[in-house]
């Protein structure tokens, strides 16, 4: 007789500082291991299944974002599942919503539009609860420059250039929705400088590293090592330019996940 299969969609955040990212890897932290953790003591050992809407890296935070729970057996109470949920994860983790679905769903096909911010200052150097947070740059920074590079960002484009060690049959064409560097007022907090930056991309996919290397890019627009017309070659299909400037993870959040 065929187990009945319950499906579950929790939204979720978390600071990614102490974690080698999401996926579960061996003799690390990682988040995709405490989430499980949490769930096998809290379900008694009950059989169930977890996939997240995409992977972070080590130390990248996510604002917002879903995984999807499948259960065997018997239903959740929902209400007494979330807050067990929450009373049981660490510190750093936080389930924001959760609500039931059906096998026809699909967290990693269903689509979607992802917005990812990477948050950054420059100049003298800031208070190390920033850390977690955002990156700090001890040269000037030509943050006019660095505006206009973004902005070349936006469309379609082939984005070989950005992506860390494609291969032949790696897709690289992509298209983002939104890209705009400006300054940071959606995250504040009394320790952080006087005046912050934030690099905002809105996409439906990206490959790995592809927006720290297009950070890594616009660093060096702004320290005067790089020029827009680089970038436009960046972005040929007939260039073949390989770059290695991959900005620090920790700057980097998942500020957003939004289903269609």
């Amino acid at each position: 007789m065929q187990r009945k299969k319950f499906f579950y969609l929790i939204e979720i955040q978390y600071l990614g500082f102490r974690y080698h990212g999401w996926q579960k890897q061996p003799d690390v932290l990682t988040v995709e291991k405490m989430v499980e953790r949490t769930l096998s003591y809290i379900l008694d050992r009950r059989r169930f299944k977890v996939i997240a809407a995409g992977r972070t890296d080590a130390k990248v935070s996510v604002n917002q974002t879903y995984i999807e729970l499948f259960l065997e057996e018997t239903p959740l109470e929902l209400e007494e599942f979330f807050e067990l949920l929450n009373q049981n994860l660490p510190q750093d983790v936080r389930a924001l919503s959760i609500k039931e679905t059906d096998a026809k769903f699909n967290i990693i096909q269903h689509p979607k539009v992802k917005e990812y911010i990477y948050l950054f200052s420059y100049g003298e150097k800031f208070h190390p609860f920033c850390a977690p947070f955002m990156i700090h740059i001890s040269d000037d920074l030509n943050i006019s420059e660095m505006k206009k590079a973004a902005q070349l960002f936006e469309g379609e484009h082939d984005f070989r250039s950005y992506c860390y060690k494609p291969t032949p049959t790696t897709q690289t064409q992509g298209r983002i929705l939104h890209c705009e560097l400006k300054e940071n007022t959606l995250y504040t907090a009394n320790f952080f400088p006087e005046k912050s930056y934030l690099l905002q991309v809105k996409g439906e996919g990206f490959k790995r590293h592809q927006i720290r290397l297009m950070m890594g890019a616009l660093l060096d627009i702004g320290k005067g090592k790089m020029d827009l017309d680089f970038i436009k070659r960046t972005l040929d299909p007939q260039e073949d330019i390989k770059l290695e400037h991959i900005a620090q993870a920790s700057g980097l959040m998942l500020h957003e996940v939004t289903l269609k």
